[in-house]
Formats: structure tokens, C-alpha cells, sequence
């Protein structure tokens, strides 16, 4: 199945074949996507390679993987990984594909201010969403023991500012909480 079938493809005003239509956001063609009754299979890629791998085999979405790209840069996931390396391999991998990308933002990279530019930098790299999660700085894979979470009220204003800070009202911020484990 090709990109187009799949309907990833939107038309970009003024290039061959504009019939007069205007490219489809990444984050319209996402929210579309989750539509529905129907679960989808997410494959995790980590650069551009597996990404075009994954989106060749037809996956609807794929997962830029904050673990992947960590153990891809030879780290482990611990945090280590910066904002800028992360954004670097998300818009070589969203440039790869045609498929929706949803990509790890980890905590944001610090506190609300920072949570703002982030979701601004994600946005700018192509990714139709992000996930972002409340544990304190230095973070550990969400699969690790001994996790610690920010207070409520810091995440709450966290993601307030990943909200206001969309240039896409259909870019898709998921918020997760190891709480569970404090």
C-alpha cells in the first residue's frame, strides 16, 4: 500500500496536481487516524532508516522512540539524550515518511517555559504529537524502578503550556504519570 492510498499524502497549494486543496497537518491526518473503534499497531523507529522501513510495511503511525534513539546514539535511557539531538532525529524521520509520527518528549526538557518550546520545536520537525511524562530530572526509562514524579501542580502547569503552545489545535500531546510506582 502507498503513502497516498493510506491518505497520508496532503497537496501543497501551487504544486503539480493542485487541484486548489491545501496540505493535510500531520496532526489532522493523526486525529483522523484515532477516530473510531479501531486499535492500531505503533512500531517504535528510531532513525530514519527503520522509520522508512516501518512506514514501507504500511504502519499507519509510528513512534519516534526516546529509548530507541537513546540506544541508538549508544546511551542508555536515562535522560541523556538532548532536546536538540532528539528533534534533530525526529525531522530526519518524519522527512523519511509518510506516516503520522508521534514522538517521546520525554518531561518536556525542564519546566513550563521549556515544555513550551518544545512542543514548538516537535511541531517545527514534523511530528504530528508528542508524549511527555511527569517524572523529575534525572528521569529513568519508564520500564526502570525507582522512579520519582514532579508535584501536581508543576505537571498540571507543564501541560497547560504543551496546550497553549500548539500552532496545530489537532497536534496531539499524551500525557502519561508513573505515580502508580511513588
Amino acid at each position: 500500500m502507498n503513502p497516498t492510498e493510506r491518505g497520508h499524502v496532503g497537496t501543497v497549494p501551487g504544486a503539480p496536481g493542485d487541484q486548489g486543496a491545501t496540505k493535510t497537518s500531520t496532526g489532522e491526518i493523526l486525529s483522523g487516524l484515532l477516530r473510531g473503534n479501531k486499535a492500531h499497531i505503533i512500531p517504535g523507529v528510531y532513525d530514519a532508516l527503520s522509520a522508512r522501513c516501518a512506514d514501507a510495511l504500511g504502519f499507519p503511525v509510528l513512534h519516534a522512540t526516546g529509548a530507541g534513539i537513546s540506544c541508538s546514539l549508544g546511551y542508555p535511557d536515562l535522560g541523556l539524550v538532548t532536546m536538540t539531538e532528539m528533534i534533530g532525529r525526529v525531522r530526519d524521520i518524519c522527512r523519511a515518511v509518510s506516516a503520522p509520527v508521534i514522538a517521546d518528549a520525554d518531561t518536556g526538557y525542564g519546566n513550563a517555559v521549556n515544555m513550551f518550546r518544545t512542543v514548538r520545536e516537535f511541531e517545527a520537525a514534523g511530528a504530528a504529537g508528542i508524549h511527555i511524562e511527569d517524572q523529575i530530572s534525572p528521569k529513568k526509562c519508564g520500564n526502570l524502578s525507582g522512579k520519582q514524579v514532579t508535584p501536581r501542580d508543576e505537571a498540571v502547569k507543564k501541560l497547560e503550556a504543551a496546550l497553549a503552545a500548539r500552532r496545530d489545535s489537532q497536534f496531539l500531546i499524551i500525557a502519561r504519570t508513573d505515580a502508580r510506582e511513588t
